[in-house]
């Protein structure tokens, strides 16, 4: 596929986002910048761009092939991949299987301990806030979604979960939780996954010892960053 990169419409922590020649279109561009605790923290991976990128376009091709619609596209590049133009919508959709991170300590649970149920939990998408959590209610009263995209939205989110589990399973990996976005197709108004699914966005844990194999190494300065990212994509593409 040939299309132009034009103008950049967007720049976000981890991705820079351009219009293309064709107006269906956008490309995807993705950086090593990481941040943690809402922009607070802030450092360097060398190649995330090229790992986050590479393993994002390889889980949305198999969860096209499941039936899950993403702007995916095509990969152009280590860093670039054209991806269908949609119009975000501003709620983090998080899935939890265990007990980790803000939500141990909001809750007071053991990080580690297996939940009853995935939870699906939605933040309001608004760095300004700090990405608020908020409930269906609140969804709606702000207008952020519908009724019917709302339903969609989760769905879809269990659906990934029980595709990811298993796929990540395979690779030695328990998906503890992941966070992700969703938009609507700006040529057919439908809702698709958008944004990455990466070590960034996923908390992965090994399956024989627990070690963290995700943003958690840089969140909590465990080290290996570059040698952890590396190692998770090796996993995803054996």
């Amino acid at each position: 596929m040939t299309v132009e990169k034009r103008e950049q419409l967007y720049e976000g922590k981890a991705k820079k986002v351009y219009a293309t020649d064709d107006p269906d279109l956008y490309i995807v561009s993705y950086k090593d910048d990481a941040t943690a605790f809402n922009g607070e923290k802030k450092g360097r991976i060398a190649d995330k761009g090229v790992v986050n990128n590479t393993m994002t376009n390889i889980i949305f091709a198999l969860l096209e092939k499941k039936g899950v619609p993403t702007h995916f596209v095509e990969q152009i590049s280590d860093r670039d991949t054209v991806v269908k133009a949609v119009t975000i919508l501003p709620l983090e959709v998080i899935i939890r299987n265990v007990a980790a991170g803000s939500f141990s300590k909001r809750y007071g649970v053991e990080e580690g301990t297996a939940l009853a149920r995935p939870t699906l939990e939605f933040s309001y998408k608004k760095d300004e806030l700090g990405d608020p959590l908020i409930n269906d209610d609140h969804a709606l009263a702000l207008a952020l979604i519908t009724e019917e995209q709302l339903a969609t939205v989760k769905i879809i989110t269990h659906k990934i979960n029980g595709i990811l589990t298993e796929f990540f399973l395979d690779k030695g990996l328990k998906l503890i939780d992941f966070k992700i976005e969703f938009g609507t197709d700006n040529r057919t108004g439908e809702v698709i996954l958008a944004d990455e699914i990466s070590p960034d966005t996923c908390r992965l844990w090994d399956v024989d010892t627990n070690e963290k194999m995700d943003k958690d190494r840089f969140r909590r300065d465990l080290g290996k960053l570059e040698e952890t990212y590396q190692a998770v994509l090796g996993r995803i593409q054996a």
